[in-house]
């Protein structure tokens, strides 16, 4: 395998090819030129149990599908969760630095980690205090919950939201990136995105349906990076650098993304710059509606 290959295959993570400890997949800065973001997913059924150990991380619990208990510093907090990603938002739990914790129940559960020896309390999030913005207009319609962001969840160093994209649409643009500090106008930040697709909503499909979103990366500088990715529910990809976007919804099918940032600038603040020769499509918007088909929510209030 040339060089260019093996950086190229670095920044993909195929959904089951990282397990750890009965963990899915676990991504942390043993990959080479990784550094700043972590994020573990993993299923729990048949009262088995996920650990998490007291490492020097901050982590968000952010359940996928099924609810949880999380037990920790002698505690124990339940996360209501939801059916799929596709019912609107979830609470969450921030664990501080060095916390340990065991997680039991049913479903499947994701959790966003950034390496840190600062410890801020443990707090949990409920649903209903969750911050969600409609985001874009027409065809880069999105819906994004804001759980782990600056305004609503006091972190160390992460930002960590959600974004579900109707089928058809495009997300994750214009293409931006968050690659150099430029105080009070770029971050820098590496980001993660744990992808998740299902047939659109009622839609009828036929058994062999086969759910999927396109992800693209493209580099910004000298830096080389070209990713242009076919996704499926569990895939990773990751951004170390370089514009990102769009993340698209092929008709018929729904798609979600997780996002986890961090990196090493004293402000935590998620600042971009859009591609130039894309930017001028959030102009656009002003004409536009939102799509009608969002909010997503829960099936049954709908």
């Amino acid at each position: 395998m040339t060089n260019e290959e093996q950086q190229h295959d670095r920044w993909f993570v195929p959904a089951g090819s990282r397990p750890e400890a009965g963990w899915t997949d676990v991504v942390d800065g043993r990959i080479e030129g990784w550094t700043h973001t972590g994020l573990r997913t993993g299923s729990v059924r048949d009262g088995g149990e996920l650990r998490l150990p007291a490492d020097a991380v901050e982590r968000l619990v952010v359940p996928l599908a099924g609810s949880f208990t999380v037990s920790y510093d002698g505690t124990t907090q339940t996360l209501d969760g939801r059916a799929s990603v596709f019912e609107g938002p979830t609470d969450v739990l921030y664990l501080g630095s060095g916390t340990a914790a065991t997680i039991t129940g049913a479903g499947r559960v994701a959790v966003a980690e950034a390496p840190t020896g600062t410890v801020k309390p443990s707090v949990y999030v409920g649903r209903d205090d969750v911050p969600v913005e409609l985001r874009g207009a027409g065809r880069s319609s999105r819906q994004v919950h804001n759980f782990g962001t600056p305004a609503a969840l006091d972190a160390v160093g992460f930002i960590v939201c959600e974004v579900i994209t109707p089928a058809g649409n495009w997300s994750s643009y214009p293409p931006h990136k968050h690659d150099t500090l430029v105080p009070g106008q770029e971050s820098n930040l590496e980001e993660i995105y744990y992808y998740e697709c299902a047939v659109a909503r009622g839609v009828p499909a036929p058994p062999e349906a086969d759910p999927f979103a396109l992800h693209r990366t493209y580099a910004s500088d000298d830096r080389p990076i070209d990713e242009f990715r076919q996704v499926r529910t569990g895939d990773v990809a990751l951004v170390p650098y370089g514009w990102h976007g769009p993340a698209v919804a092929a008709p018929g099918y729904d798609m979600y993304y997780l996002n986890v940032m961090a990196g090493p600038d004293p402000e935590r603040v998620w600042n971009i710059t859009d591609d130039p020769a894309h930017g001028w499509v959030r102009q656009t918007w002003t004409s536009e509606s939102i799509d009608p088909r969002l909010p997503y929510e829960k099936e049954s209030s709908r």
